[in-house]
């Protein structure tokens, strides 16, 4: 080996280490996510329990629960889409329970040019899922006043509009007026892993194959 291969046979050995790291941080993640996935989807499958007298953001996410009640009246409703049926609403509904309690269901989808129609369930039965959901960030553009469109699901936030409890629970049946439920699953939560794992040692094969490429044109040009 001449000299001046070192530099670039170092500067090719100090890429590869770092791309197989990341991949290998990837392999982790997967792991990791696998084992949180495998964790909610055995909560969700747990048997439907009373509602928490002060449920916890923390503890009770994704907790099946059952309440019985009647709907209230004020709704918001968050733009959505559904796949083969185009823009939407999920309705949120003030929901009071046979104890007194005011809550929030998640009822579902409702096709945008159904948003008008009147709804005429109101006593109900739910079984649903305990959600906070993360749709909101600095780039969360604020509801829509004049249109009474939100953009995403704020539970504190929705719950000061509608004056019930920070308490959203996610209906797995259908309320009636025509809404489709949208039940909790995994299917939403993300899992790209794999793909970011393969993609970085596909990177570090390829920076292998172009130093080793480099080296080889070197010492054509030495000997």
């Amino acid at each position: 080996m001449t000299r001046r291969m070192i530099l670039p046979l170092l500067f090719g050995l100090a890429g590869c280490a770092i791309l197989i790291a990341l991949g290998s941080w990837q392999v982790q993640r997967l792991a990791w996510k696998q084992g949180i996935l495998a964790q909610i989807s055995a909560r969700l499958a747990d048997p439907p329990v009373a509602l928490p007298a002060v449920p916890d953001p923390a503890a009770d996410k994704y907790l099946p629960v059952r309440v019985a009640g009647r709907f209230t009246g004020p709704e918001i409703d968050v733009l959505a889409s559904l796949r083969g049926v185009g823009a939407g609403y999920r309705v949120i509904a003030a929901f009071q329970t046979d104890d007194g309690r005011r809550i929030m269901i998640d009822r579902g989808f409702l096709p945008e040019d159904q948003r008008d129609r009147p709804r005429t369930v109101t006593a109900a039965s739910i079984l649903g899922t305990l959600h906070w959901p993360d749709e909101t960030d600095s780039f969360t553009p604020p509801p829509d006043a004049a249109r009474a469109i939100w953009f995403a699901r704020d539970v504190p936030a929705m719950a000061a509009e509608l004056q019930t409890e920070p308490v959203l629970i996610v209906a797995r049946g259908a309320t009636g007026d025509g809404i489709t439920p949208l039940p909790v699953d995994t299917q939403g939560i993300p899992n790209n892993h794999l793909n970011y794992a393969v993609t970085w040692f596909s990177l570090a094969a390829v920076w292998a194959g172009m130093t080793g490429l480099l080296l080889w044109r070197i010492r054509r040009r030495t000997d």
